[in-house]
């Protein structure tokens, strides 16, 4: 994984509609679903998080797979960190809670991505962070990190399990996994299902602060990011260079077109700083 960068910037309109801050330039902004609120405060020193299942991870898989965890990079943990600060402040700023990491196709590194992110965002003391493994047909997370595991998300989903038996602890303060095993063909209508706003109605209950990273499948292979798009209040589009052609990236963003694009992370990027300071 390399730095991250911007690759799309905002068009005249856009730079006129966007909410100030630094961050991730605007796609499409919508208005938010929820009413402003003040600056959400610090956690109070006695909260006590809710406790989930243990999970162990294997060091050997999230080192192989690039986990920020297992990864001596600076230029990619710096990289990583301004992505975060970004996302934070843009989702501060419009009151949103969860966030949709999705790409063009497979292979382009949003699962990476939506790890390395997850990780990132609970590094801040004061910001508990859900990563969920959403892409039903092609589950990943759980293989980048290496968890042992019993039930997932499909296995809720589909009446077997309850909640609390597919929320994992990992060992990583503030952050909290669901992973998927089992993948399935009727993933548009499981994501439809009222079994899924059920899930997402009690991961809102769990924390006084938190963002739910969603892990999602490929925009332009299934429906399943337009059938979940009601449940989700911005996205991330992943691109990798030297794979994801300039045509199907300006498709993509026609896609997202309704949505809250906030905008696009470029993976392997042949660029680097390697500064020791800024």
């Amino acid at each position: 994984m390399s730095l991250i960068e911007e690759v799309m910037r905002r068009s005249a309109h856009e730079r006129t509609a966007a909410m100030p801050g630094p961050g991730i330039s605007n796609v499409n902004v919508r208005a938010a679903s929820r009413p402003p609120l003040a600056p959400t405060p610090a956690l109070p020193e006695n909260f006590v998080p809710v406790q989930y299942k243990p999970a162990p991870v294997d060091p050997a898989a999230m080192e192989r797979n690039r986990v920020l965890l297992r990864v001596p990079d600076v230029a990619i943990s710096r990289a990583y960190k301004i992505l975060r600060t970004r996302v934070l402040h843009r989702m501060a700023a419009n009151n949103w809670y969860t966030l949709g990491i999705t790409g063009t196709a497979a292979g382009e590194g949003k699962s990476l991505t939506a790890v390395n992110l997850a990780l990132a965002l609970a590094q801040d003391v004061n910001t508990s962070v859900f990563l969920v493994d959403l892409d039903l047909q092609r589950p990943q997370l759980g293989a980048y990190l290496g968890m042992t595991y019993e039930h997932g998300l499909t296995d809720y989903l589909t009446g077997q399990v309850n909640l609390d038996q597919i929320i994992y602890d990992i060992g990583v303060k503030r952050l909290a996994v669901v992973p998927n095993a089992s993948s399935v063909e009727n993933s548009s209508e499981l994501l439809r299902s009222p079994r899924m706003g059920e899930f997402i109605a009690a991961l809102e209950a769990q924390l006084p602060r938190r963002i739910v990273v969603f892990d999602m499948p490929p925009l332009m292979v299934t429906d399943d990011v337009l059938a979940f798009a009601p449940r989700v209040e911005a996205f991330l589009l992943v691109a990798s260079q030297g794979q994801t052609a300039r045509r199907t990236l300006q498709n993509a963003k026609e896609v997202l077109s309704e949505m809250n694009l906030m905008g696009v992370v470029l993976n392997r990027s042949t660029e680097r700083n390697d500064s020791p300071y800024y």
